[in-house]
Parts: structure tokens; sequence; C-alpha cells
């Protein structure tokens, strides 16, 4: 009933929320805030108002009602592919919303929800806006304490998550949350189950479900029905590398008006039902979460969840299956990937090895053509490359219908780009932040340059800071504010609106941007010049492929150090360990070393000499002496999220390795 009742009213609203729910004669426009009860203006321009706003809640009743039979969710089960079609999923979700009522959630109260990917992420995130309320997610391999952070500042009353080991992480911190009035988790479906002792009822996902059996779907109508395209819709909280996460709050707009200017940014029907996305990048980011969820949403398509154990071997073989036809990853990914088909590729001898070489050149000189304001011209052997190598790699990783490969999150490296380009697989860059709901510059398929981020998405203002040259967004993707935080939100935002990347950035005469740097990341020797440290990471790390990482050391310093470490296998659950993997066992015997740990390798002097050579050759592309880097210390253990190195989305926590690190750092500088 409350599907078809929810498009119908939605039909009837659209034209009054066109310019949100007040009115601009009567009051100054307010489109910034810091509550999460608090509701806000939308930037409605002229390039944007034929997108009309509406809520998430209502976009999402509109996309079940047209695919209500079709397949929405799939998930793997005992070898198994199973589905849920779009109505099962709106049902379940509208379940999850009568039980929240049930349970006393009020509109805007939060619920958290930390657990992989899985229907019931979905579930919970869509049935939580149905409720009224906002939603939060929280990676996995979150501590407790980031976990008694998180769940405190956005006052969650419920918790969601997937296993035991995530209900005892929260039963463990319950007595410090206040507000918590419940757990669920929906990998426990058996109530033999030893639950750890906790002050909230725990439920299993079927049992808290049925709580709201006598909730009237009345309730949950009025719910939706109270929303506006200005209210918090749900909480991204920042990774923190800098200091204490953030919640950005997105509104309902926000995330709606984002998903329709992608979709209108590509051709006319790129995204369609018929796409299908594999989800396994932590939906506690906005990128996953935009991505897996918002295009869906969107598109009317399928998603299929990857394995918990994707990020550690198993999402190529997910890949196989699926043949997902749009693909995002970070930029680890596709270092993972590479890993693995130059591994493979190595294995190959004479006329083999000889014909993928060829291929590989065709691959690269087609792709680089097809850039734009370039030749868009195809080499008269491209087809015959395709045919015997190219397509036959794309294959073999699944990406072989794929779209289009897009990155973010992190920075590409050139190494990696050009690998994936001779194999005429593109790598194209998407650049957003929490802040901006993932929106901001976007490569399309048919136009994008080698290592630029894209041109700016439609009615997104963009400009540069005269001298700093920061780039700043305004627009209807930008954040409502931080919750709770008036003094960040304020610094946060120029006199005029414009949101602060904190990104150093340039802009070509064709409107494509290219990022300098992040300014909090800059580093001023002390001889007063201004270092950007990634592009010499990148450029490190080119020079020597045997690296895991290159982590740039000289802020305030004299000249430029280094921390490096090897690539190495890792266990199970993603932990390195001390063997070398096999493309640096191979490198090494090369040069005559028998080293096959990395602690043989830090005591033997032809890998010392191999990465000195490689050093030397990174210097030689330095701009200038400041930009050199003078020493290195290769360190006895990769870095990891385990370890403290990485955030859940594997960027580098600088601070946390120069304290971590600070003796071998010092002992460069005596």
């Amino acid at each position: 009933m409350l599907l078809r009742s929810l498009h119908r009213r939605t039909a009837i609203a659209l034209p009054h929320l066109l310019l949100g729910t007040r009115s601009f004669a009567t009051h100054v426009p307010k489109y910034i805030t810091t509550r999460i009860d608090d509701e806000v203006d939308l930037r409605v321009s002229p390039t944007s108002k034929h997108h009309i706003p509406i809520t998430f809640s209502k976009f999402f009743c509109h996309t079940a009602t047209m695919h209500s039979a079709a397949p929405a969710l799939h998930y793997k089960a005992n070898g198994h592919w199973h589905s849920y079609s779009w109505q099962e999923y709106h049902d379940l979700s509208v379940r999850f919303a009568k039980s929240l009522i049930h349970v006393g959630n009020a509109p805007f109260d939060t619920v958290a929800i930390s657990g992989f990917n899985a229907p019931q992420w979905f579930i919970s995130y869509v049935g939580t806006s149905l409720s009224g309320g906002v939603s939060t997610g929280m990676y996995t391999t979150n501590m407790a304490d980031a976990c008694q952070y998180v769940t405190a500042h956005a006052k969650a009353r419920v918790v969601v998550v997937d296993n035991l080991a995530q209900v005892e992480k929260f039963a463990s911190i319950a007595d410090s949350l206040p507000h918590l009035q419940a757990i669920v988790a929906w990998d426990i479906v058996d109530d033999g189950v030893a639950l750890p002792p906790c002050r909230v009822p725990i439920y299993t996902f079927d049992a808290f479900l049925a709580l709201g059996a006598d909730t009237p779907a009345a309730a949950v109508d009025a719910r939706v029905d109270q929303q506006r395209p200005g209210h918090c819709h749900t909480l991204v909280y920042t990774s923190g590398t800098t200091g204490t996460p953030k919640g950005v709050m997105l509104s309902h707009d926000n995330m709606t008006y984002s998903v329709n200017a992608v979709t209108e940014a590509w051709e006319p029907g790129f995204l369609n039902d018929t796409d299908r996305i594999v989800s396994y990048l932590p939906l506690s980011h906005i990128a996953g979460l935009i991505c897996d969820v918002g295009l869906q949403v969107k598109s009317g398509g399928s998603v299929y969840f990857a394995q918990p154990d994707a990020m550690k071997g198993s999402l190529v073989t997910t890949l196989r299956e699926v043949r997902p036809t749009f693909f995002l990853a970070v930029p680890r990914v596709y270092e993972k990937f590479m890993e693995k088909i130059v591994e493979t590729m190595a294995q190959s001898k004479g006329l083999r090895k000889k014909l993928a070489a060829w291929a590989m050149s065709v691959g690269l000189q087609k792709t680089l053509n097809h850039q734009h304001g370039h030749s868009k011209r195809t080499p008269a052997t491209h087809r015959l490359a395709k045919r015997l190598v190219l397509d036959k790699v794309k294959a073999a990783i699944g990406l072989d219908q794929t779209k289009a490969l897009y990155f973010g999150a992190a920075p590409l490296s050139p190494e990696v780009f050009s690998f994936f380009a001779s194999l005429d697989m593109p790598i194209i860059a998407k650049f957003g932040m929490s802040e901006t709901n993932a929106m901001g510059f976007m490569s399309l398929p048919r136009k994008w340059k080698a290592h630029s981020m894209g041109a700016p998405l439609p009615s997104m203002e963009v400009k540069i800071a005269p001298g700093s040259s920061e780039l700043l967004f305004r627009g209807r993707a930008v954040m409502m504010g931080y919750l709770n935080a008036d003094a960040q939100t304020a610094e946060t935002f120029d006199a005029d609106g414009f949101l602060k990347t904190g990104d150093c950035a340039t802009i070509d005469a064709n409107g494509f941007a290219y990022l300098t740097g992040r300014m909090k990341e800059l580093l001023k020797t002390a001889g007063g010049e201004y270092v950007a440290p990634v592009h010499l990471e990148n450029v490190l790390k080119e020079a020597m492929p045997i690296l895991s990482t290159a982590v740039v050391i000289g802020d305030a310093k004299k000249f430029l150090t280094a921390l490096f470490t090897l690539r190495v296998d890792h266990d199970q659950n993603g932990v390195p360990l001390d063997t070398l993997d096999a493309f640096v066992l191979r490198t090494l015997t090369e040069i005559g070393s028998t080293a096959t740990t990395v602690r043989e390798a830090q005591a033997c002097p032809l890998v010392q000499a191999h990465l000195q050579a490689g050093l030397e050759k990174a210097n030689a592309r330095a701009i200038s002496r400041a930009q050199k880097v003078q020493k290195f210390t290769l360190l006895d253990k990769d870095f990891s999220v385990s370890g403290g190195e990485f955030t859940a989305t594997l960027k580098l926590k600088r601070k946390v390795i120069t304290d971590k690190y600070a003796a071998a750092i010092d002992t460069m500088y005596k």
C-alpha cells in the first residue's frame, strides 16, 4: 500500500517542491546548518532547476514502483546466487521502518550501521529513511573507541551490525552510549548463539523486523510525508586523517540531485535498468554509498554483493561471475589487479611474451589517442590486438562488459594508469569528497584526459582561490554542515558560501581540473620551498616497483627523506606478513639477492643498492634540488589498516606514520 500511495503523492508534490519548502521572497535563504533537525534551502540554479527536488524516500519508492518485479539485490549463499526483487526490497525496508517506529525512534533519530555490504545494509539504510530517521555508516575495522565516538556523537538509538564480533564490540561500549536502545545483527540467525551481556536488547534481523508487525503502514506514510528535500538524510563521518572525525550532514536533495546530475553528465541511456554493480567498497564511505545505493535507485538496475573477503582476493571471482557494467575502485584495488596481471604475464615466454607486449603497445596508442582534444584515431591493428590479447585480459578479471572504469578517494599513479591504458582500459577520475556528496569533477567515457579529474558537474560552481590555489565548490551537492560543529562549519565555507576543499588545483582552458596537492599535506622545507609529497611518492614507486608504499618526509627539515615498505604477502585478514611477494622475489633474484623476507632484504646490500639506484632515477626527474629525496629508510613491515597507517579507505595517515616511525626519521637527519 505504501509503495503505490507514495508514487501517487510524489507526482502531485513535485511542482510544489521546486524551490524547497520556503518562499525566497519572505526570508533570507539558509543553506548551512549544524542541527540535524533543521531544514536548509536549496541552491536551485538555472542549470539545475529541471532536477525537481525530491526526498530520497519518495525517490526510492518511485523506482520500486517502476521496477517492482525486477531483481534488485543479489547475494550469494552456499555457493549460489539469490535475489530480492524491488518489491521485496521495498517491503523489507518498510518493515524495518515500522520496527524503528515501534521501538520509539522519532523523526531525525539516527541509526548506525556497521557491517560488510549486504542486502540488510541497504534495507537498514532505506528503512531508516522511510521512518523519517537519519542513517550513518561505520567501518567494520573501527576499534571500539572509534565506534563509541561516532555512535555517541550521532546519538544513535539503534545500531545494526553483521556478525557476533561486531555485536561484542558494541555491547562492550553500550554503557557509554546513553541514547542506544537496541542492537540488531543480521548474520546471527540462531537463537542459541551465546550473546554477550549488554544493557540493551540484542535482536536478530528477522526478530527486529517482527517487532513492527502491528505498526500501521500509515505511520510510515506520515513520516515520509513530513520529510522535505532540505532535511538531513544521512551522516557521513570523515576518515579523521588529521583529527577527530566530523559528521557531514547530507540532505535528501544532496543525494537525489547528485545522482540525477551524474546521470545527466553521461550520454542518454548510459545508466539504465540493465546495469550491474558489484558492491564491495565500504558503504560508510560516500563513494560506495553514491555508487551502490544512489545510482542503483536512479537506474533501477541490479547490485551484486561481493563476499566479505573481497579485498583479500575473492573480488576477482565475483567480478568474473557478475561481469559488472560499471566499476569504481580506489587506486589500491587497481594496483593489486596490475600486480596479479604482471605476475601472470611474467610466466609467458618467447612468442607469447612478444605478442602481449605488441598488443599492449597498440592498446596504449589507441587509448591515448582517444583523450579529449586528441585525434581519436584507432590503430589499424587494434581489433587484432583486442582479439588476441586485450579482451582476454579484461575477461580474466571480469571487466569485459564494463562501460566505464572509475577511480576515486586517492590519486592514481601514472604507472597504474599507463598499464591499464595499454590494456585498452582507461581508468578515469571522479573527484568529490564527503562534503560535496562525492560530487565535483567527473571524467566521461567520451570526454577525459589522462591524469585529470575531469570537468565540473552540471550546476557545480567552481573557483580557485588566488594565492593558495585552493579549490572551492558551491552548489546543490554541497553539504548542509558538520553536525553540532559550528566553528568547524564556519571555517569550511568562505563569505560567498563556497566550500573550501583543502585541495590545491589548476583548471585548463578546456575546463579539466588537475589536483596539485593537499594543502594540509604540503611540506614546507626549512629553506621555505613547498613540496607536494603525493607526486614525489608516485615517482618513487614508479622507479622502484618493488615498493608497496613510499612516504616523503621533510616538513621544516633541511632536505627530503622517505620511508619505504616492500610488497609482501598478506594473511587471510589482510595483515602484512614478513614474506616478500612473488614479483619482489623475481626482481631480487634478477639482481642476485637471495632475500625472501623483509628483514633479510633490509640486511641485504644488493637490495639497498637497488633501492638507491631507484632513488637516483626518481631524483633525475625532480624540478629542483629541494624536490630531491636525499635519504631513505626501508621499514620492517608494510603499512596496513590494522597497523594504523591507513584509513579504512586506504588513505595514508601521515601524522600517525611520522609519530610511529619518529625514531627512524630522526636517524636520517642525524
